[in-house]
C-alpha cells in the first residue's frame, strides 16, 4: 500500500489520497506521448516507403502516364501525410497537447489508405 505524501491525508482519513488539490495543474503524462510520437514516425516511414517504392517501379519498367500519375499520386498523399504527421508530433512536444483536430485525422487516414491502395495495385 502507498503512503500518503505529507500534508495530504489519506482515504482512510477523509483525504483524496496521493493528490491534493495543489497537484491538479501538474501533468505527468507519463510515456503516452512517446509513444504516439513513435506511431507517428512509423506510419511516416511506411508511406515514405509505399511513395519511394511507386517511383522505382516506375522508373525501372519506364515512365507511362498511368504510372506516371501514379508517382504523381503518391508523391502529393505522401507530402499531405507528411505535413500532418509533422504538426502532429510538433504538438505532441506540448505540456499538454492539444487533440488531434477529425479534419487532421481523417486527412491522415485517408492519405494512409490512399497510400496503401497504391501500393496494392502497384504489386497487382
Amino acid at each position: 500500500m502507498r503512503t500518503p505524501r505529507p500534508g495530504n491525508a489519506g482515504p482512510q482519513d477523509g483525504g483524496v489520497g496521493e493528490t491534493g488539490p495543489s497537484d491538479a495543474g501538474l501533468r505527468d503524462p507519463g510515456l503516452q506521448p512517446e509513444r504516439t510520437r513513435l506511431a507517428w514516425q512509423r506510419t511516416t516511414l511506411a508511406c515514405t516507403v509505399v511513395a519511394v517504392l511507386a517511383g522505382r517501379q516506375a522508373v525501372h519498367e519506364g515512365f507511362t502516364a498511368p504510372r506516371l500519375a501514379t508517382v504523381t499520386l503518391s508523391a502529393l498523399l505522401w507530402l499531405g501525410f507528411l505535413a500532418v504527421a509533422h504538426r502532429r508530433i510538433k504538438a505532441l512536444t506540448a505540456a499538454r497537447p492539444v487533440p488531434l483536430a477529425r479534419r487532421a485525422a481523417v486527412a491522415a487516414a485517408a492519405c494512409a489508405v490512399a497510400l496503401a491502395c497504391i501500393a496494392l495495385a502497384a504489386a497487382l
